[in-house]
């Protein structure tokens, strides 16, 4: 149910609400929060609650250091692993300046700004989120291991997927915060698993995934395990990914819509050749870490190549095939470290880029792209992802479409801060270079 501002306050009171978790993340998506009691909660709708902007990488000076959080009414939830007497209620939430303005460097406010130049075109945008994640065990403190907490493989069932009754668990809970569970399952890798979660609109589908990875890790805690959404913590195996499974809706139908073997609608054609087109400059932000690119470059399924397909899972971007035709595109690069509110902005952008310039799309791949040599690649034309957040980060840095989609002030803070992560993990020895060349 989504509650206006009279509505929340009512709620809250009726329901024997005590604490009010504030929520909002920083520009890298890490969730941050205030908490208040809920006596304060009318106080927060009218005049924000302020808070040390300097303290928040990427928003503020300490000579400028003033911000307001303002909860979003329609987005109360009841935490459900808290106490059930004196409830603990979350509020995702708009960030203000003392002035009353929104907070252009607020990842939320800018996928809002993205969601309304769509509307303003005529376009809704509707997404879906597959996140994978590991269950390791945790030793004596609760401290994370690389120890597998089974060795399960693709779609197993118990007793080899050890994982099941956490995954269980964490559906329920998901469902209890009004997520829509599609499906879970043991991923193909030990230890790792996913559920999907329906589709929503862009602004609750980006609020979701930080949400779910909150869910993820506190279940999975209180089960003796470690949930790790690191896009590669072992080798040799599978990573974990976040594939985006996105529509596109004009005058009531979506531009997908295609029936098996007919012709795929050329605004569909434009979206996705405007996300290929952009896709090495938002790279970055799509896969903000050092740890990102060793999924991309490790072969287990994951894209390499700028290509795109039917059905094909060795494409950068896949259009599934289901029993009435097609319908949604699936982008199969970004994975879980990302901000999800800036990811999905820069994607939607994007496409929407590609539709005004009317960009061309590509031929559709229909090999298998991890067979492809370096030289079929060239005669085929085809463009590769970025190797490594450094190379990312060139592409992003030279992108005035990423400026202008984001803002200058948080285009230069995630450059600089980005770039500092890098510099610390290039000049740090690793193991494996003590093995080969000590």
């Amino acid at each position: 149910m989504s509650y206006n501002k009279l509505g929340a306050l009512r709620f809250v009171e009726e329901n024997d609400v005590k604490f009010i978790k504030l929520q909002f993340c920083n520009i890298f998506g890490e969730l941050k929060n205030i908490s208040i009691s809920s006596k304060q909660l009318s106080k927060a709708f009218d005049e924000g609650i302020a808070f040390d902007a300097s303290s928040i990488k990427g928003f503020g000076t300490i000579e400028d250091s003033e911000l307001f959080v303002f909860p979003d009414p329609s987005t109360l939830c009841i935490l459900p692993w808290r106490p059930q007497h004196g409830k603990v209620a979350r509020f995702f939430c708009d960030i203000k300046t003392s002035d009353g303005e929104p907070f252009k460097a607020d990842s939320r406010y800018i996928l809002k700004q993205t969601v309304e130049k769509a509307k303003e075109l005529g376009f809704i945008f509707k997404v879906g989120a597959e996140c994978e994640f590991f269950l390791f065990k945790a030793d004596a403190e609760g401290k994370p291991t690389l120890e597998l907490s089974d060795k399960a493989d693709y779609f197993d069932i118990a007793p080899l997927d050890q994982g099941e009754n956490t995954r269980r668990e964490i559906c329920l809970t998901l469902e209890q915060m009004g997520f829509e569970i599609e499906s879970s399952h043991h991923e193909s890798a030990y230890s790792q698993h996913e559920i999907d979660f329906k589709y929503d609109n862009v602004i609750e589908s980006a609020d979701n995934i930080l949400v779910f990875k909150t869910v993820v890790k506190t279940i999975a805690q209180r089960n003796g395990l470690y949930a790790s959404f690191m896009p590669k913590p072992l080798k040799n195996t599978s990573g974990s990914g976040m594939h985006i499974n996105m529509s596109l809706h004009k005058d009531g139908e979506n531009i997908f819509d295609t029936k098996p073997g007919g012709e795929m609608p050329e605004l569909a054609k434009q979206f996705v050749a405007g996300i290929l087109h952009h896709v090495k400059e938002i790279s970055a932000i799509s896969n903000p870490i050092v740890n990102s690119y060793k999924r991309l470059a490790s072969g287990f399924e994951a894209p390499r190549h700028i290509t795109w397909s039917f059905k094909n899972r060795s494409s950068l971007i896949r259009i599934p095939c289901t029993t009435t035709g097609y319908n949604r595109i699936e982008l199969r690069s970004p994975d879980t470290a990302c901000n999800p509110y800036l990811t999905l902005a820069l994607i939607l952008s994007a496409g929407l880029d590609g539709i005004q310039k009317q960009m061309n799309l590509m031929e559709p791949l229909t090999s298998n792209a991890y067979k492809l040599s370096p030289k079929d690649l060239m005669g085929l034309g085809i463009d590769s992802l970025p190797e490594s957040l450094y190379e990312a980060l060139t592409y992003m840095k030279d992108s005035d479409f990423v400026r202008e989609t984001i803002g200058e002030h948080l285009f230069k803070h995630y450059i600089v801060l980005k770039s500092e992560e890098w510099n610390i993990y290039n000049q740090t020895i690793h193991e494996w270079e003590i093995q080969n060349y000590l």
